[in-house]
């Protein structure tokens, strides 16, 4: 997802996410803090989420887009706004404008989530679904903008968006003043700049640290050039972190008030998703977990009291299945395993009796006996366990060897 750039802006300062928070009071929710005993318990400090997850329109998004919708003229509310988004930005657009009385026109990739393309449409927008990934639909929402003169809304790369996101940084000040870290994921950077600007110049002993998916992370190279850098490949199920380029509004204010950028795997974002889901109870999408999946990671480097920020729930159903059977697996609670036995009448009986002595529940067992590879008196057999951890694995493989059994991986 890649952005041009916009105007240039004054800088961004305290007062300005102060004026956000008026502005969006009884609007946005003060959304709550609570506190993490597992993440407690690794850390060796208090660590809360703060769970925009549970924010009106399901993530952060409404904030930055109702400041700046609030903002227009009256000339410019009357030519009504544009969005491109494949959920989040989409859904926050909606809601402000249908709050505001401004028509909304935003545009869809074809292959967006029923399920964020009908709350769009539902909380007040006219949906346009245009091309197959973003920057195609970006393309069409400005030539949109252009031929109609309606005004676009940048997800993150304007000062009134970034105010908003900052209005976050405030609440969390307010809900727990000694709080000494705060972890925030960055796509473009809106949410982590305009926290940074509002806590730093409060609290500037609080230490930001900024979280990106591994496979798209434009953050860690930009800052070493010292400028936005575009990268090409962005491999990552964290749709809410597909950004090509840093926003040139928020990466100042990265580089000089974010005191780290991390990253973190797929697996962590799995395993961070699930523990959301198990352990709090917290609906998290993959983006909105990766301050967890930092956590998870190196947990004895953060000092506490932590903030990790839960910026968002809005995760398609179908996708949610296939994270958590990732991050099952990432969590040593799935174990699919290939290995030879002797075919004769009863072989496969005595293997599943092992896996039971084991203690491993059998999900799926395939039986193959015709195969160039088998031996004439082979069979191949491929198993799929659940298991209870990283070291009942083990054990488990570990027994069927022990009982003759060629464990193939």
């Amino acid at each position: 997802m890649n952005f041009s750039p916009p105007t240039r802006f004054p800088p961004l300062i305290l007062d300005d996410v102060k004026g956000a928070q008026k502005m969006l009071s009884g609007v946005s929710r003060v959304t709550a803090l609570e506190g993490s005993r597992h993440l407690t318990e690794l850390v060796g400090a208090p660590v809360h989420f703060k769970c925009e997850n549970l924010q009106r329109t399901g993530s952060f998004k409404l904030r930055g887009a109702y400041v700046r919708i609030a903002g227009l003229s009256p000339v410019e509310r009357a030519a009504g706004v544009v969005a491109a988004s494949a959920g989040n930005h989409a859904q926050g657009v909606a809601l402000a404008s249908a709050l505001l009385g401004v028509r909304s026109t935003v545009f869809m990739p074809v292959g967006a989530p029923l399920p964020k393309v009908a709350a769009t449409r539902e909380y007040g927008a006219r949906v346009r679904l245009h091309g197959h990934v973003v920057d195609e639909t970006l393309a069409a929402a400005q030539e949109y903008a252009q031929e109609t003169g309606a005004v676009f809304i940048h997800p993150f790369d304007h000062p009134d968006i970034i105010a908003g996101q900052g209005t976050v940084g405030l609440e969390i000040l307010e809900q727990c003043p000694e709080v000494r870290t705060i972890v925030v994921g960055i796509g473009g950077g809106g949410l982590a700049a305009g926290i940074a600007v509002a806590v730093k110049a409060v609290r500037p002993d609080v230490r930001i640290v900024g979280v990106q998916a591994a496979g798209a992370a434009a953050y860690p190279p930009s800052l070493a050039a010292g400028h936005p850098v575009s990268i090409g490949s962005l491999q990552t199920m964290a749709d809410g972190m597909k950004v090509g380029r840093p926003g040139d509004v928020p990466f100042p204010l990265i580089r000089d008030l974010v005191d780290e950028v991390r990253t973190v795997s797929e697996d962590e974002l799995s395993s961070a998703l699930l523990l959301c889901l198990e352990r709090a109870k917290m609906v998290v999408e993959p983006a909105g977990a990766s301050p967890v999946a930092a956590l998870l990671s190196d947990p004895k480097s953060f000092r506490g009291p932590v903030v990790a920020l839960l910026s968002g729930g809005n995760v398609d159903p179908l996708l949610m299945q296939r994270i958590l059977t990732h991050g099952m697996s990432a969590a040593g609670r799935y174990l699919s395993l290939r290995l030879r036995l002797t075919d004769r009448p009863g072989a496969l009986a005595t293997m599943l009796a092992v896996l039971s002595v084991a203690d491993a529940n059998v999900l799926d067992v395939s039986h193959v006996r015709t195969d160039p590879r088998l031996g004439l008196t082979e069979a191949e057999v491929e198993l799929h366990l659940e298991t209870k951890g990283p070291e009942h694995c083990a054990e488990v493989a570990a027994a069927l060897r022990e009982a003759g059994y060629l464990v193939l991986n």
